[in-house]
């Protein structure tokens, strides 16, 4: 019943867009106005029988990629037609007000018929490129978009930054996302300009799959190319533990878990588990700490960074590995006040918003306070990565994925 409703739901959308087709193509030669109305079906005949196999044919049996493709081809044939709607229905309001108005004017005179009231011309057209717009970007955002990275680079100055780490310049990663991935050319090159970025370390902030640990099998061989001379290091993020996906049982979702520590392993990563390491250079320590992830609201709190912290006293400066950026002012800012920097992603920024010069805007800075970019309370800092792959839409618009380098100086 609700596929019915659905699928109402659909048709409706595209009559009434129809209407508007029908209205610009009125003066156009036949060939080419029965081109455009009987191709303005075949999105819908193809919207059919997508929803038809995402309701029947168990898609999670085929390759996430064309789960992921057929629901975004979806999205972005009516959220694009939605727009059309709206200009639509402004123009029926004129229209009907137009009507209303003729109709009492001519009640007074006695004569109430007369021909129907014509849509704009000038509306439908609008209609047609206020739909175009949003589909025009979010193919360009997958064509484009989707492996579009950028080198970001931030300098943070610290007081308590031994002699011997003045200058370390740290590459960060977040969000690889590798089950969402369909161009492996294409992120080849990104793990290539990190790499010739040459940081000293690199930090991976968690999101290696979506889902399942097999996800990241086809691009071991790409992203253990990821060296740096004082290590790798990485942690979890939410969509590592499997916690999305239904289990067959609770030992398959453990075995998934420990084949995603695996792959972190054979990745050539050092998977912190709320567990710390040192950094040592010169007789001088620095510590890094991973810690599991850790989020607010409805993500899980898997983290412990009493145990990720303890036995870290001796180093002068401590950088932080967690994946949700909300676990700053949850838990490290309020009980963890000398952590100099966290590293986190989680975000995506949205996948989508408007970066120009200072100014920057995405949906997602009404989910989180701090979502994109570098952040300071006091002497500490926070920087979120805007992610290197992407969930969901398989795209980005105005938001591209994101290669960072912070190097650290000393005051």
């Amino acid at each position: 019943m609700t596929m019915f409703f659905v699928f109402l739901i659909f048709l409706l959308i595209d009559y009434y867009v129809f209407q508007a087709i029908v209205v610009v193509s009125k003066n156009w030669t036949p060939g080419w106005r029965d081109g455009l109305r009987y191709g303005f079906w075949i999105p819908t005949v193809l919207s059919v029988f997508a929803l038809l196999w995402l309701t029947f044919a168990d898609p999670y049996n085929y390759p996430p990629q064309m789960r992921t493709f057929v629901l975004t081809g979806l999205v972005a044939t009516y959220f694009s037609k939605i727009f059309a709607v709206v200009i639509l229905f402004i123009d029926d309001i004129q229209r009907g007000v137009r009507w209303v108005v003729e109709f009492f004017n001519k009640g007074a005179s006695g004569d109430t018929s007369g021909p129907a009231i014509p849509r704009s011309e000038f509306l439908a057209k609008t209609a047609m490129v206020a739909a175009s717009i949003p589909l025009g970007a979010m193919a360009y955002g997958v064509i484009s978009g989707a492996h579009d990275y950028r080198v970001r680079r931030q300098v943070v100055k610290l007081p308590n930054l031994p002699k011997a780490f003045d200058g370390l310049t740290i590459g960060q990663l977040s969000d690889i996302h590798s089950g969402s991935f369909f161009n492996k050319v294409a992120v080849k090159g990104g793990v290539e300009m990190m790499l010739n970025e040459k940081p000293d370390v690199i930090f991976f902030t968690g999101d290696l799959v979506n889902n399942e640990a097999a996800e990241v099998k086809d691009y071991i061989d790409i992203f253990n190319k990821l060296k740096a001379p004082l290590g790798v290091f990485s942690i979890t993020g939410n969509h590592d533990y499997g916690d999305y996906q239904a289990w067959a049982s609770q030992q398959a979702k453990q075995k998934n878990f420990k084949d995603l520590m695996e792959a972190h392993r054979v990745l050539g990563f050092d998977l912190l588990m709320n567990e710390h390491r040192f950094l040592e250079q010169n007789g001088e320590k620095i510590a890094i700490l991973g810690n599991e992830n850790w989020g607010e609201k409805r993500f899980a709190k898997y983290g412990r960074l009493d145990k990720a912290y303890a036995g870290t006293d001796e180093a002068a400066v401590k950088l932080l590995l967690s994946h949700d950026p909300s676990h700053w002012d949850g838990q490290v800012r309020p009980q963890y006040s000398d952590i100099d920097i966290m590293f986190a992603g989680h975000t995506h920024g949205f996948q989508f918003g408007v970066e120009i010069g200072g100014f920057k805007w995405s949906p997602s800075q009404y989910a989180y306070k701090q979502w994109a970019g570098l952040y300071q309370e006091g002497s500490q800092y926070l920087y979120v990565n805007r992610g290197f792959g992407y969930l969901g839409y398989p795209g980005r618009i105005g938001m591209p994925p994101e290669l960072t380098i912070l190097e650290l100086k000393r005051v």
